[in-house]
């Protein structure tokens, strides 16, 4: 028998989801089964799955060691560091280099952004996989490996429920920046179109009117400088969808410079680009609703300064 004190990171999710995590190769046929003929207990007595826990509750679990997960310290390894652009007691943001994955992806890179964040907290003793049972630092947003800039990162689990709920609610406004092909006209506007995604192929394709199972993509533009062959333009996303900005800009003949899977690859040759030039470089926090353990961060803006290209150097 296993137990497990329920701790504030542990708190507030419901029985089934916290087991999941500790044993992520049980059956589901099991957890019912277990639950049932008491082998999952809280508090020494059953409980129903769907039971939210509480600081404070213990949780017996009469399961076999082979179900259990084992608490990975792969991340202290790791050697390289992250930059800080802001952080606090309860979030993290981070600017991205262009190349590092966010998380393990299918080429199995051990080095990753939430390692190296993992890492950095380990090292700061805010951070111990040892004292957490289902809880480890997260990332609340993603970017592509090789695009860089702000992603945020989540130091406690009530941070990572509130971020989530505010990315889903569009709270956090998002702005990138990016070299496209030549011109835009008009010079600022809004594009809307229609995304079909390919798993396989893992590459999106992009409709400009409606088309069964695509998501519609409404992406908002202004452009900041023209550089002859090209431009410099500020990305605001009011959808997110995968590559959203490199096939949107992409489909309206305009991609963007570096881009290997959209782009134009006589330019690219030209300019000396294997990978597309793109930073998400600003956030703004824009809380509605009632208040939570980050209202202090509402109407902050945290932004990246020294973009490289910004001047057009390519």
């Amino acid at each position: 028998m296993k137990e497990f004190n329920i701790n504030k990171n542990d708190a507030d999710q419901r029985l089934d989801k916290f087991v999941f995590k500790l044993c992520p190769s049980l059956p589901q046929s099991l957890l019912y089964k277990y639950i049932r003929i008491k082998r999952i207990k809280v508090n020494s007595a059953r409980s129903e799955l769907s039971y939210r826990l509480k600081e404070g509750d213990t949780v017996q679990l009469y399961i076999n060691d082979e179900f259990f997960s084992k608490n990975s310290s792969d991340f202290l390894s790791l050697k390289g560091g992250i930059n800080v652009v802001y952080e606090d007691e309860n979030i993290l943001l981070v600017d991205k280099p262009s190349g590092l994955v966010v998380h393990e992806d299918d080429r199995g890179s051990s080095d990753t952004l939430i390692g190296r964040i993992q890492k950095y907290l380990y090292d700061k003793k805010e951070y111990d996989p040892k004292s957490e049972n289902s809880f480890a630092p997260s990332l609340c947003n993603r970017i592509d490996r090789n695009t860089s800039g702000i992603v945020i990162a989540a130091k406690n689990a009530e941070t990572l429920r509130v971020m989530n709920e505010k990315i889903k609610q569009r709270e956090i406004k998002k702005f990138y920046l990016c070299l496209v092909k030549g011109n835009l006209t008009p010079t600022s506007g809004t594009l809307t179109g229609w995304l079909s995604k390919d798993e396989n192929a893992k590459q999106v394709k992009i409709f400009s009117s409606p088309h069964k199972g695509c998501k519609t993509i409404i992406t908002s533009y202004k452009t900041l400088k023209n550089f002859g062959e090209y431009s410099l333009v500020e990305v605001h996303l009011e959808t997110g969808r995968t590559h959203q900005i490199r096939a949107h800009f992409a489909s309206v003949g305009h991609p963007l410079l570096g881009d290997g899977k959209y782009g134009d690859y006589e330019l690219n040759r030209k300019f000396g680009l294997n990978s597309q030039v793109l930073i998400s470089y600003k956030l703004v926090f824009d809380f509605k609703g009632s208040p939570t353990l980050l209202e202090y961060l509402n109407g902050k803006t945290f932004e990246i300064r020294d973009v490289w290209f910004k001047n057009g150097a390519v």
